[in-house]
């Protein structure tokens, strides 16, 4: 082999050795700022779990509250009804002892 070739293909080894380390460099900082990113992703997340326990516990306030206003509906709507057969009772027109007997009036409104 004469001792061109030997140089070219010593630089061509050289070129190819360069071009791994820097393709090496270059993946090593990339997966540095990845992982930078994430930690700071992670951060933000964890800043934000006050946030989360706020909301959730607004969220339960409001369901307990939801829940007592329906036990109050089903309360006035108990006692709507009540009257409503009271009248029904006292008018001699309403078959109130009837089988299929429903009481007169506004029908429950049932939004569920």
């Amino acid at each position: 082999m004469s001792d061109s070739v030997a140089v070219i293909l010593v630089v061509v080894a050289v070129v190819l050795v360069v071009a791994v380390v820097a393709l090496m460099l270059m993946r090593t900082k990339g997966n540095e700022r990845r992982a930078h990113q994430a930690a700071e992703l992670r951060d933000e997340a964890a800043a934000k779990a006050v946030d989360v326990e706020q909301a959730r516990g607004q969220a339960e306030i409001a369901e307990a509250r939801a829940a007592e206003a329906r036990q109050h509906l089903a309360q006035v709507e108990a006692q709507q009804e009540d009257t409503l057969r009271e009248a029904d009772r006292l008018d001699p027109s309403v078959k109130h002892t009837s089988s299929d007997y429903r009481p007169t009036g506004t029908p429950r409104s049932d939004p569920r």
